[in-house]
């Protein structure tokens, strides 16, 4: 194993990761499990209804991402 193929499979390693931790951050973002507005009325409950079944949603696009990528190897 040479000098350039230990330097791609770091580069491919951190790569993967930051990609990774970048789609991550979005579907996070997407289903909104950051803060948000709580004005303590009806719209309020069912926005964090709506908020949770989007996080469980992207919860198994992340599952299902994963699988992808194990089976692709």
């Amino acid at each position: 194993m040479n000098i350039n193929q230990l330097i791609n499979m770091v580069v491919r390693r951190v790569t993967r990761n930051l990609v990774n931790r970048g789609i991550d951050a979005g579907m996070a973002k997407v289903a909104g499990s950051g803060k948000g507005r709580s004005s303590g009325g009806q719209a309020a409950k069912q926005g964090t209804n709506a908020s949770r079944a989007a996080r469980e949603t992207a919860k198994r696009a992340r599952q299902a991402a994963k699988i992808t990528r194990r089976l692709g190897r």
